[in-house]
């Protein structure tokens, strides 16, 4: 079975998700962020501090490669990964691509606490959201599937996940 690829802005709930989807399915359950982390030695913003954005996104594009290879995994990918056209194709091409979508606001009061998220380390996070949703809105649209997570619990979502996967086999 192909993989489920979870994308979208930090804060719209993929690693909630994911982890709901992969017992509900009995499938692994990878985060990239917590792979590059594990593999790295370091936290991903110590990696920004110290490389740049730039090495890190190489990192990302290494570790989908090697993922692509497998089957069956729910894959939550950090915010950015799918905003390189070549990790777009890599993803569409080894399984199902479903971005979790919300609104700015939203956004920001679920990851305002939130330290380790080195791209909202800034003056005005919101702003920074903002900005950040419309960069990236022409890759979140080319997901295969987009369901929005304002209003809704995680195992809602994961109900609405696991329904269109079902769709798909």
């Amino acid at each position: 079975m192909k993989n489920v690829y979870l994308v979208g802005f930090m804060g719209t709930g993929k690693t909630a998700v994911g982890k709901l989807i992969s017992r509900k399915l009995h499938r692994e359950f990878i985060e990239t962020d917590a792979l590059i982390e594990e593999g790295s030695g370091k936290k991903i913003t110590e990696i920004f501090e110290q490389y740049g954005e730039v090495h890190f996104r190489k990192l990302e594009r290494k570790l989908l490669e090697k993922l692509a290879t497998k089957t069956n995994l729910i894959v939550s990918c950090g915010g950015g990964l799918i905003c390189n056209p070549e990790n777009l194709k890599l993803m569409a091409k080894s399984g199902i691509i479903i971005c979790l979508k919300a609104k700015p606001d939203t956004i920001y009061r679920r990851t305002k606490q939130a330290s380790h998220r080195p791209l909202l380390n800034v003056k005005n996070p919101l702003s920074a959201i903002e900005n950040l949703l419309n960069l990236r809105e022409e890759f979140y649209s080319q997901a295969h599937y987009c369901i929005n997570t304002d209003d809704i619990l995680p195992d809602e979502v994961a109900a609405e996940v696991i329904k269109v996967i079902d769709s798909k086999v």
